[in-house]
């Protein structure tokens, strides 16, 4: 097996910090602390340097993880090649996604699972992109569902195998009585002069939104914060304002509005990819999760398509 202490060294290399690899890794600060200075002292090198009230990763130490990353890669796909041996598949499968995804593909995934693999057991973790890739990385989870951001690992990461799955418009929801409501389709623009409700600042929705509003010439004058497509589609419900959501989120169901979709070059879009470690994508478990959800994230967008038209 892969010493685990390197696992903790790739995670502070993910994150920056100790405190914030600890966490990720759901360990002590102290105890990756000990555990990163035990094998510098076995390896007779330095991994970390202070530098002010920040660490830096040594030559040293990202020459080890170099080599890390093939060597997790290397397990995987030995693990795949022992699978070809295997008569009745048994363990576990754990499948990550954020909040939608989860919502919409996982529990078709697992209901096929578990018809093609009766005996494995298989559990879902609901979790934002950046999570998921941590919980790849630790093993915790072994597929995940992301929206690919520029702030989300690029798919030449060799810790990762990615799998793109299908674009998912966001789309403009207005009131039932609003003076769009009866177009087939806007731009963005077509709302600069309405009151906005984005995502906090920070998260990757409010800052997909605004940058397609700066692309299309304007500032939206926003009125509320609401992370979650439900909340932000009841607020405009009641008046509050517009929103863009989800196509694959179906917060209309709740809350009556008009999803209307968006044109043009700056129609804000978000990149639905499946995620695996490097190597793992082999296992015939998750090759058959990987393949299901291809087809089905496929069927989905094209009725939702269908819906709106």
């Amino acid at each position: 097996m892969i010493d685990n202490r390197l696992m903790m060294l790739s995670m502070i290399a993910r994150h920056g910090t100790v405190t914030a690899a600890a966490e990720a890794l759901r360990y002590s600060p102290s105890t990756v602390s000990h555990q990163i200075k035990q094998l510098a002292t076995e390896l007779g090198v330095t991994l970390l340097e202070q530098r002010g009230r920040n660490i830096r990763l040594t030559p040293a130490a990202h020459s080890l993880l170099g080599h890390f990353d093939v060597m997790a890669a290397e397990w995987e796909r030995a693990l795949a090649d022992i699978d070809a041996y295997v008569t009745t598949v048994t363990g576990s499968i754990t499948l990550c996604a954020f909040s939608t995804a989860a919502s919409i593909l996982l529990p078709q995934t697992m209901r096929a699972l578990t018809a093609e693999f009766p005996h494995l057991a298989t559990q879902t973790i609901e979790a934002e992109p950046s999570e998921c890739y941590d919980l790849l990385l630790s093993g915790e989870v072994d597929l995940g569902i992301v929206a690919v951001t520029t702030e989300t690992p690029t798919g030449a990461d060799d810790r990762f195998t990615q799998k793109f799955l299908a674009d998912d418009p966001l789309d403009l929801m207005v009131p039932l009585d609003h003076h769009l409501a009866n177009h087939a389709s806007v731009t963005i623009a077509d709302a600069k002069e309405e009151t906005w409700i984005l995502g906090r600042p920070g998260t990757t929705y409010h800052q997909l939104v605004v940058a397609n509003c700066a692309s299309a010439g304007f500032t939206p004058r926003i009125g509320h914060y609401a992370n979650d497509w439900n909340t932000g589609t009841a607020l405009v419900h009641d008046g509050f304002g517009v929103c863009v959501a989800s196509r694959l989120s179906r917060s209309q169901d709740l809350h009556p509005v008009r999803r209307i979709p968006l044109s043009g070059e700056h129609a804000p879009t978000r990149h639905i990819a499946a995620v695996t470690r490097a190597g793992a994508e082999s296992r015939p478990t998750i090759r058959f999760a990987l393949e299901l959800l291809s087809s089905e994230t496929q069927k989905v967008m094209t009725q939702l398509g269908r819906d709106l038209g």
